[in-house]
């Protein structure tokens, strides 16, 4: 969008907003696009309509979802024939590539004495572009190892606490895995890039462009593979279209699998679904010690949206202290607002051993998860190509030259 366009935008949404005191409000309905992961979280961001609702009614927020890797793919084509609704969920690690879809929030926020400072200062940053804002953040958290204790308990394995090792969670892996069950699922690339970091690998270079093909790399990657290939701790499970992360969480929480990593906001599903208690600690320590990556979302307008003035007045509720409160309560996200964090621990994660000790600890070594513009695209080449490597087809270091040159196009 040309940049004098833009700037009338935000002119025209403050003037309006300065307007409200005085002008009275015409029905609006807003379109909100989130994606979902089940029923639960289906009625949790119904819930969070609402709430926009009770507060000015004469808004309503009609919510619309799709599966988490359909949203990526059907971002790009709403924008493409002028379609997209007026509110945008954004994540992190994904932003950078869609940003120019959106209207810039730092007039609005300024002008509105809205308390950013509110917020963690590392998902708010993970929002932005060059300093300038585009989502106000609702959930954010480092990865963390969710585990089975009963599975634990069963095998006479000690339970993983901070500082836990690579070498114990590889010796508790082979331990726990017996018959048709295994000790850990791997999904990527989310999962496998604190994997890499915490072996001293990374995969952006100084200059922040994607080095998918460092040595550090190519040995973490092998090893992770391994652990399905040769290891055989972990299932093969193919490319599919259906996210890694989430067959890992289907198998988690099905018993099948004893360990797997994933955000606090899968907290939602995974209590609903176990039978059985839950573990959580940070993930294993390797040579550069446990690093997680940080990263969360949030909720943004688009730049061609007609209503402008009500997407901000809507997204300072899906943001604020009694959505957030709600989220955390029902553990679909970890509070973006720090006041709210308790709520998570309580409610949530209530009865969760290693929680309260194991999401500080994660969070005090974790970065920030960089990403490159391109990254919903490196995501879903991970997810078409990792299964090879899993499966012993092509080696690590051949599927992440792959990878890497696709990226490159």
């Amino acid at each position: 969008m040309p940049v004098v366009s833009r700037l009338a935008g935000i002119v025209a949404a403050v003037a309006a907003i300065a307007a409200t005191g005085v002008a009275k409000a015409e029905p609006v309905k807003l379109t909100w696009l989130m994606w979902s992961g089940s029923e639960a979280e289906v009625e949790a961001w119904k819930h969070v309509a609402g709430l926009v609702t009770e507060e000015h009614p004469d808004i309503t927020v009609e919510f619309q979802t799709t599966s988490f890797p359909d949203y990526w793919t059907k971002l790009p084509v709403l924008a493409a024939s002028n379609q997209l609704p007026d509110i945008v969920s954004l994540q992190a690690q994904r932003a950078p590539g869609f940003v120019d879809l959106m209207t810039p929030l730092d007039d609005l926020i300024e002008a509105d004495g809205f308390d950013i400072d509110a917020f963690d200062p590392s998902i708010v940053e993970g929002l932005s572009r060059d300093g300038e804002r585009f989502a106000i953040p609702y959930d954010f958290g480092p990865l963390i190892l969710y585990y089975n204790r009963d599975l634990f308990a069963q095998a006479g394995v000690p339970e993983p606490k901070p500082g836990w090792t690579e070498a114990a969670f590889n010796e508790a892996a082979r331990a726990l895995t017996t018959g048709d069950r295994f000790g850990f699922a791997v999904s990527i690339p989310d999962a496998f890039m604190t994997y890499a970091l915490s072996t001293g690998a990374h995969y952006l270079d100084e200059d922040g462009e994607l080095d998918l093909t460092s040595q550090g790399m190519v040995d973490a990657f092998k090893r992770y593979a391994e652990l399905v290939s040769t290891e055989k701790v972990a299932p093969l499970m193919p490319s599919s279209g259906t996210q890694s992360s989430s067959m890992a969480a289907a198998r988690f929480t099905s018993g099948n699998v004893a360990m797997h990593v994933n955000g606090p906001w899968q907290m939602i599903n995974i209590k609903g679904k176990s039978g059985f208690t839950v573990g959580v600690a940070p993930v294993p320590a390797g040579a550069a010690g446990s690093i997680s990556v940080s990263a969360g979302s949030g909720f943004g307008i688009s730049a061609s949206s007609p209503n402008q003035e009500a997407a901000w007045k809507a997204i300072k509720v899906m943001t604020g202290p009694k959505a957030e409160q709600y989220l955390a309560e029902q553990g679909r996200a970890f509070p973006a607002r720090t006041a709210q964090q308790s709520f998570w621990y309580d409610k949530a994660a209530e009865g969760v051993v290693g929680a309260r000790e194991g999401i500080p600890a994660a969070i005090a070594t974790a970065r920030p998860y960089a990403t490159t513009p391109a990254w919903a695209s490196v995501s879903a080449l991970f997810e078409q190509y990792a299964p090879v490597a899993f499966a012993g087809s092509e080696s690590p270091e051949e599927v992440l030259e792959t990878i890497q040159a696709l990226s490159d196009q």
